[in-house]
């Protein structure tokens, strides 16, 4: 049986005073939902089921849309979490797909933190698989821990044993740094075991995904944690203010990696580039510029000032000054006059 995803994305994101669902708000023109699903799918695990609620309706249509642009051979799975009721009421939706997949593990995952990325996925579930657990939590240690759960571990074995939430950590556990991320490798039969055992006596009258790792330890099944060096993997969104941190945060990473590849680019402000661009080194890219969807620019080319391209593929030596392609395909050397609107 392959291994899984649950892709927790019903939350209505009050206070991003959005019309449209939280998870579709975008970072570099690409929905959080999407990069979650990219990672998901990159790490090698295509069985992917989405748990949906706010506006249940958009999200889905944009699973279709997306599974069709991705020329999947099977739409993504999805369910409805008609009142939500906490991570682990969100999973109890998805008892079917998880039955589907017993003997698997699967990961579950939230739909709004676009930089988990695939070696980390992959990287925990060898861990997860290797130390026979039942449940391994993704960690990162990022430079201020307040308010996540953070993790305990045994001072011997470095086992998990307890994830204490900000506001029951005592001044020793608050010292501690790693933390949870919010993302789970679970044997799929060990998770079905414990899932309705899980209760809602709190404050808030929710069901909890990490209690669900507390009932494992308690029936002695092991549990653990993989630390990423990465800490932003733990980053989501709640307002603007802070989507508007996840795009530079992505901004950076993108610029960096094309740099790496050997891509001009001596002035980075005012430069936008989705994370899905492609350029071919010695091209250099001028302020101004914005390169989104599945834009390819070959080698030795010279982008800007001011040109936006989407979903455009360039040949090498062109140059794109001052204009604006949409879904069109320019041979090597083209120079399109300054100015010039140019659509498929």
């Amino acid at each position: 049986m392959e291994d899984c995803a649950i892709i927790l994305a019903a939350g209505e994101g009050k206070r991003m005073k959005s019309r449209g669902p939280k998870v579709l708000c975008q970072v570099l023109f690409k929905p959080m939902l999407e990069w979650v699903i990219d990672a998901v799918e990159g790490a090698g695990v295509p069985n992917v089921c989405v748990v949906t609620g706010h506006l249940h309706s958009e999200v889905e249509s944009f699973l279709d849309d997306l599974a069709k642009a991705k020329q999947r051979t099977a739409p993504f799975e999805h369910v409805f979490q008609e009142e939500q009721k906490g991570t682990a009421h969100a999973v109890m939706m998805a008892e079917q797909f998880l039955r589907g997949h017993s003997g698997a593990n699967v990961l579950v995952l939230s739909g709004d933190a676009p930089f988990l990325d695939p070696q980390t996925i992959r990287s925990a579930l060898a861990e997860h698989v290797e130390q026979g657990r039942a449940v391994t939590v993704i960690s990162a240690e990022p430079a201020d821990p307040f308010g996540y759960g953070r993790i305990v571990r045994d001072s011997e074995t470095g086992a998990l044993r307890a994830i204490v939430e900000e506001k029951e950590a005592d001044a020793p556990t608050k010292r501690i740094r790693e933390i949870n991320s919010g993302a789970y490798w679970f044997r799929v039969d060990s998770l079905l075991s414990v899932l309705h055992n899980i209760q809602n006596n709190n404050s808030t009258g929710e069901y909890y995904l990490p209690d669900a790792i507390r009932l494992l330890l308690s029936r002695g099944q092991r549990a653990g944690a993989f630390l990423t060096g990465d800490s932003n993997v733990v980053l989501g969104a709640n307002d603007r203010k802070q989507l508007s941190e996840l795009n530079s945060i992505a901004k950076r990473k993108v610029l960096l990696r094309l740099m790496a590849d050997g891509v001009d680019i001596p002035c980075p402000d005012g430069i936008l580039i989705g994370p899905d661009v492609t350029v071919g080194p010695d091209t250099q890219i001028l302020p101004g510029s914005i390169l989104t969807g599945r834009t390819r620019v070959g080698a030795g080319c010279v982008v800007g000032p001011n040109a936006l391209l989407e979903d455009t593929t360039a040949g090498d030596c062109c140059v794109l000054q001052n204009v604006q392609c949409r879904g069109i395909t320019l041979k090597n050397g083209q120079m399109p006059e300054p100015f010039t609107t140019l659509r498929a």
